[in-house]
């Protein structure tokens, strides 16, 4: 058993050396009972290396489970992983075996595992712990001998500092951690992958294999890939489609990718697709929109406190010269306090009752309101289908859920 069979047998491409210590890492893990841990951004292929681990171990010939976490609403996902008894709640007619039931002396693997709320995650850790569980509405403890590989996308140390996951249960499933390498850290294996979509695509129905000149490469090779493979996949099968030229260049490549910055904001593209100018996307526009909105506030903010600064210091620094509702306004807009994620405004210093000829002000933008107002307008432009919202913003439907209650935001 060598890294190449693996790859050939899973249909894995790439030489990067992340990529190949991943494999190993698995291959090494197969033959145990040890619970594995696969963690990497989403589209990096993580639902592959289960499969390996399965396949290679003992338990090969057991059952194999894949449940995607994320896509099971939190009021059913007990019943879903660990059964349920007849009537142990409003539709349940009858029993049901749940996946650590189902799956005994095999494999499950839980996609998006960091989604699971914390009730369900102190029972997935007894599993882990003794092997024992109890259904929905049952008092009778039951065991299985499953074999537990988790994924997840998410940053464990953020989650376990905001007691969204259980420190406890992040050690047991993390005895073996695999890492996959975003496809931004594999700029050697992009070609290959897009030659590889590519030769699929013309296969598949029928048309000349499109391929790219060099400037095109530089481009595939540079972007950021926020989707990673499975984006990759996706514009490619878009311009194999699409495009009547076999032979395609940046200038055409730079059509089907949005652009993103390293840190994952829109950047506004010029007609020639070259950064800086105002021709977007329809996906940006209202993004762009309300950035443009922030930076007007502060704006008009800055502009409003030097009217009233101007007015002071014409009146020889003396503030009892200004009109009652100018004072209140005034103290309002020099007022020092700090709002949660939001603007910070640093009331200037005044000493011998003069003011500073400069006042600053300090500009940080809220995560959490740019969260908020994206989701909202990810449900306007979906007239409320929760689904097609939640892969809009590229999470899941259970997460959106989840936020939409965080943030009370009405549908």
């Amino acid at each position: 058993m060598n890294i190449s069979d693996i790859k050939n047998k899973f249909g894995i491409i790439g030489h990067n050396t992340l990529l190949e210590r991943a494999i190993e890492i698995a291959i090494q893990a197969a033959p145990t009972d040890l619970n594995v841990l696969i963690n990497g951004e989403s589209g990096t292929g993580k639902e592959v290396f289960p499969q390996i681990i399965h396949q290679y171990s003992s338990r090969k010939h057991g059952p194999y489970i894949a449940v995607n976490c994320g896509a099971i609403p939190e009021g059913t996902i007990d019943s879903e992983l660990f059964g349920h008894e007849k009537g142990a709640f409003t539709g349940a007619n009858e029993a049901r075996k749940g996946y650590f039931e189902v799956a005994n002396g095999g494999t499950i693997f839980l996609d998006e595992v960091g989604e699971l709320p914390l009730s369900t995650q102190a029972r997935l850790l007894r599993v882990l712990e003794s092997g024992e569980f109890m259904k929905v509405g049952s008092s009778k403890v039951q065991k299985t001998d499953v074999r537990v590989v988790a994924a997840t996308n998410i940053d464990f140390y953020q989650a376990i500092e905001r007691e969204k996951f259980r420190v406890d249960l992040y050690y047991r499933l993390n005895t073996l951690p695999i890492y996959l390498p975003p496809l931004r850290e594999r700029k050697e294996d992009i070609y290959l992958l897009f030659r590889k979509f590519a030769n699929d695509c013309s296969a598949k129905y029928r048309m000349p294999v499109v391929k790219l000149n060099l400037d095109a490469e530089q481009v595939l090779a540079n972007y950021y890939w926020p989707g990673n493979i499975r984006q990759l996949k996706n514009i490619t099968e878009q311009i194999c489609i699409i495009e009547k030229s076999r032979e395609i260049n940046a200038e055409t490549l730079l059509k089907y990718l949005p652009q993103y910055s390293s840190n994952n904001v829109p950047v506004l593209l010029r007609n020639d697709g070259t950064s800086g100018g105002s021709s977007l996307g329809g996906d940006f526009k209202e993004r762009d929109i309300f950035y443009k909105v922030i930076v007007d506030i502060r704006n008009e903010l800055n502009d409003l406190k030097k009217v009233v600064h101007d007015i002071i210091i014409a009146s020889n620094g003396s503030m009892s010269v200004l009109p009652k509702e100018d004072m209140q306004l005034f103290r309002e807009a020099n007022i020092h306090e700090s709002i949660s994620n939001g603007i910070t405004i640093h009331k200037p210093v005044v000493q011998n009752s003069t003011l500073p000829q400069t006042i600053e002000v300090e500009e940080t933008l809220s995560l959490q309101d740019k969260e908020k107002d994206m989701i909202k307008m990810a449900l306007r432009k979906h007239k409320g289908k929760r689904k097609y919202a939640a892969k809009e913003l590229g999470i899941s439907e259970r997460t959106l859920y989840r936020k939409i209650n965080e943030y009370n935001i009405a549908e």
